[in-house]
């Protein structure tokens, strides 16, 4: 990909792989480089400043590659570093450089979701505490009611190969009845998590047939599309060869093993020093 400008895609592990998929079946066309930080993740219960100074690294890696457009397929990093990224750091990495994330456009669309106008928002601790979502629904949405639940054990049962066992269910029912027992008529629930779709058939299989379980990975793909027709100048500057790379800030083969499962595909990444 030597002389490319690649769309960047960043994950604080391997979560970031289910919207990547839902982009490059949209649009695959393109180039792209993923970057997992597993090596520091996970980033959920990491404070303000730390998930900043970890996501601003690889965002400066990313530009180092030659990628004008990153996207953050990180809720945690979204809520948490995003906001500061645009408005102070691009200033002194190049006005030419773009930095999305995953919240806005999700929050921009949900509310079409729903009937009942009270919408249940799954996600780690960092993503809930933010606040972030029920800030941005709000915004497009002043009328809907937002629920938040963390659902801190999801994570790690997902990346130890747990999500399709009989063990999750447990985890899967208790943050589940939380949410619906404090909001009964909760008709729409998000996934604000981009690990959360492996779960997804064992969160339909323990909710009612009238709730609406929503996934950002299309959403997402969507509005880049959108952004890029909005943007021909940067489109332009997309270079469109197809190719696809996957780098790790971990261990390759363990990167490789977990990372087929949200991919959907075997996976052969490379490893990056951010040091």
């Amino acid at each position: 990909m030597a002389n490319s400008a690649p769309i960047g895609i960043f994950d604080s592990g391997y979560g970031g792989l289910t919207v990547f998929r839902s982009i490059a079946d949209l649009l695959p066309q393109y180039d792209y480089i993923y970057l997992g930080d597993n090596a520091r993740a996970p980033y959920g219960n990491r404070s303000f400043d730390t998930v900043h100074q970890y996501t601003l690294e690889c965002v400066k890696w990313f530009f180092g590659q030659g990628c004008p457009l990153v996207i953050l397929a990180c809720n945690t990093a979204s809520a948490k570093a995003l906001r500061t990224i645009q408005q102070r750091d691009l200033q002194g990495l190049g006005a030419d450089k773009r930095v999305l994330g995953v919240i806005r456009p999700t929050a921009e669309v949900i509310g079409n979701y729903t009937k009942t106008k009270s919408v249940g928002v799954l996600g780690t601790k960092g993503t809930i505490s933010s606040g972030s979502y029920e800030i941005e629904i709000h915004h497009f949405f002043p009328e809907i009611k937002v629920h938040q639940m963390a659902c801190p054990m999801w994570v790690p049962l997902i990346e130890n190969g747990e999500y399709n066992r009989p063990g999750a269910d447990y985890f899967v029912v208790k943050y589940l009845d939380q949410l619906i027992s404090s909001a009964p008529d909760i008709d729409t629930i998000l996934l604000a998590c981009t690990h959360y779709p492996l779960l997804i058939n064992k969160i339909k299989k323990f909710l009612p047939e009238n709730i609406k379980v929503v996934s950002q990975g299309p959403i997402v793909a969507d509005s880049l599309s959108d952004y890029l027709l909005r943007h021909p100048e940067m489109e332009q500057r997309l270079s469109k060869s197809g190719a696809k790379r996957f780098f790790t800030t971990d261990d390759t083969a363990d990167f490789d093993m977990h990372g087929g499962a949200f991919w959907g595909e075997r996976v052969k990444s490379e490893v990056v020093n951010l040091g």
